[in-house]
């Protein structure tokens, strides 16, 4: 987007009223106004490039709400990510965010992290474990890791359980593939019962939405590439996806990059035509009727991803699915699409803000009485899990899984 684009904020301050930070920190430099003029001072060359500039640039989730609300209709995304690279290059970037960035760059690399991480895991005493933090998290509440990568532990192709219906290609993302694996599981067993051939690519890696947000652009080009051919085939109904940022990346960002670098342009178009969340999947192309249930109620409550609110434009699937099944007691969050603060890395580079948003979200999870905290993303999962105490009778789950789990008696 050029400097003259930037124009086009006219400072009505719509995008401080859902800004999630700015409703912390009260504070103006935080507010998405205040980074597009620093911007645009930045590039008219009144404003000289500096630390400080890069850490308010940074502050920010990257949840998508601003843009979502802007009248103007700035693409907010565009402008931090490509700032973000800016300060990347002037001012180098966290040793840990440099080294997470490196590593996502590459599937061996993601393996041979998650390897030794699962080794961590066994091997580092509890009461070590137990004194530290990773951001806002304590690290004894951080999940294990899959005893196999999920895409290791199942076949390419899964044929349907019943007539075959059409073929889906399935984005498994980096977090079902390394720490969620039941997710996955859960997702090819619903798609199996409504009669679809699943296809998951082997070679499909890192979806690069990590790195752009962290303006490593040259690093996420690889990724994207890699992906833009493990999924571009024809005969696909649709490519599902379980992560709603993954999503983001396939439907929103991918064709946005390769039209800037003028390769695969038509690919990626494609492939943005296709990609669908898996809940909005399941309410799109079946009744409900198949997922019907004499067992108890199970009473649950729902926290609604950012980037399934502003960037997919899918945000009430999910509700309207628990809304619909008979074994479902729903009882809604008065913040349900109010942001916890997981933001990718954000948990971790600012966790005094991020436990903030945390603490109201489980207050208001706890109020609703429900045994189940469901949400689709798995950073979400992740810090709305990671806060919770021992004591706290609630687990996070991904819809799907208790899906699965009352289908199949798993």
């Amino acid at each position: 987007m050029k400097p003259k684009a930037l124009q086009n904020c006219g400072k009505c301050g719509l995008c401080l009223s859902v800004c999630p930070v700015y409703k912390i920190s009260n504070q103006e430099e935080a507010s998405p106004r205040a980074r597009l003029q620093l911007i645009k001072y930045y590039k008219n060359e009144n404003l000289l490039s500096s630390s400080g500039l890069k850490e308010i640039i940074s502050k920010c989730l990257m949840c998508g709400s601003c843009k979502a609300i802007c009248p103007s209709g700035i693409d907010h995304y565009s402008q931090f990510m490509e700032m973000r690279a800016q300060m990347r290059k002037d001012h180098g970037e966290k040793s840990a965010i440099k080294s997470l960035t490196y590593l996502l760059a590459k599937e061996s690399r993601i393996r041979l992290a998650a390897g030794a991480a699962k080794i961590g895991q066994k091997i580092i005493p509890q009461n070590f474990i137990q004194k530290y933090n990773l951001g806002n998290i304590p690290l004894k509440r951080f999940p294990r890791l899959n005893k196999k990568p999920f895409r290791q532990a199942v076949p390419e192709i899964i044929q349907p359980d019943r007539n075959k219906k059409g073929t889906l290609l399935y984005f498994t993302g980096c977090a079902t593939n390394h720490i969620f694996d039941k997710t996955g599981f859960s997702t090819i067993n619903i798609l199996k019962q409504m009669g679809y051939t699943v296809i998951i690519p082997k070679k499909q890696t890192c979806c690069g939405i990590p790195m752009l947000f962290h303006g490593a652009g040259k690093q996420a080009e690889k990724n994207v590439l890699t992906n833009i051919k493990c999924l571009d085939k024809e005969d696909i109904k649709a490519i599902i996806v379980d992560c709603p940022t993954c999503g983001t990346a396939l439907k929103d960002e991918y064709p946005a990059l390769m039209q800037r670098l003028d390769k695969d342009v038509d690919a990626a178009k494609r492939i943005s035509s296709k990609v669908i969340d898996i809940m909005s999947f399941i309410i799109q192309e079946s009744d409900l009727k198949n997922f019907s249930n004499s067992i108890d109620k199970i009473k649950v409550t729902y926290h609604l991803p950012c980037h399934l609110k502003n960037s997919r434009k899918t945000s009430n699937n999910t509700e309207k699915i628990l809304d619909k099944l008979d074994w479902i007691e729903y009882e809604r969050a008065i913040d349900v699409d109010e942001c916890c603060g997981g933001g990718g890395t954000f948990f971790y580079e600012y966790p005094e803000i991020s436990k903030k948003m945390m603490d109201k979200k489980i207050k208001n999870a706890k109020n609703t009485g429900s045994s189940i905290w469901l949400t689709d993303c798995p950073v979400c999962r992740i810090n709305l899990s990671g806060n919770l105490k021992r004591k706290d009778k609630i687990t996070v789950r991904h819809p799907v899984e208790i899906i699965n789990n009352v289908l199949f008696n798993t």
